[in-house]
């Protein structure tokens, strides 16, 4: 039987669907991908209600075959990363709502990220070593609650994008897509309502920008 392409969608944020803009963001171009061939598939993984637990071992960060001979890793954390890594590994596409919390990432989607890069299982060691992810597609939605756009020392700020490139592009060897939406705040927080409309502007290019950008990986 022919495997069916697959979306991985990764949330990440801490609000819920009816106010968070990753999440309708990622939710736009999952129908968006699935709408590009009879036989796809989404699979959702909320890692707000599913965490995906830290390496619950040092050894964990790297393969087994660069492991220590003497090292033991616990049964039930070496479970944890397995389940993350066959999910991601079976995907054929990657959508990840990563909103800025504190200048980077939330917790669980760090706590991912350090799951799933293993040198010598998803990352080259040394300069050799498998890479089974090159070449596939991972689109970022990134969300940050203020104005980013253009200002370089807010750039500077972001400390989220920065690590997701680094690792899912450089280290994994993903083609990595990023849209971003900034002035999240102005919809719930009153002293940035000003910036309400150029929030709602952005939001409506961005969603044109997923539609267009799923019928493309």
């Amino acid at each position: 039987m022919t495997p069916v392409p697959t979306l991985l969608r990764l949330d990440s944020s801490y609000d819920d669907d009816a106010t968070s803009a990753s999440r309708a963001l990622t939710a736009t171009f999952a129908r968006a991908w699935l709408a590009g061939g009879p036989d796809r598939a989404v699979v959702g993984h909320d890692l707000r209600t599913d965490p995906v637990p830290p390496p619950g071992h040092g050894a964990l960060h790297w393969s087994p075959s660069l492991r220590a001979p003497d090292v033991v890793v616990p049964v039930g954390a070496a479970d944890a990363q397995g389940r993350a890594l066959d999910e991601l590994l079976a995907a054929d596409a990657l959508v990840i709502g990563a909103p800025l919390y504190n200048y980077g990432l939330s917790a669980t989607l760090k706590a991912w990220l350090d799951q799933v890069h293993v040198p010598g299982t998803t990352a080259p060691f040394g300069g050799d070593g498998p890479q089974p992810l090159r070449g596939r597609p991972v689109v970022v939605v990134a969300t940050r609650g203020t104005a980013h756009d253009g200002d370089s020392e807010a750039e500077g700020r972001d400390h989220a994008l920065p690590v997701l490139r680094l690792v899912l592009g450089d280290a994994l060897g993903m083609t990595v897509h990023v849209v971003a939406v900034d002035r999240t705040l102005s919809v719930t927080t009153p002293a940035f309502v000003a910036e309400r409309e150029r929030f709602e502007q952005r939001l409506v290019a961005a969603t044109s920008e997923l539609e267009e950008l799923a019928g493309r990986v």
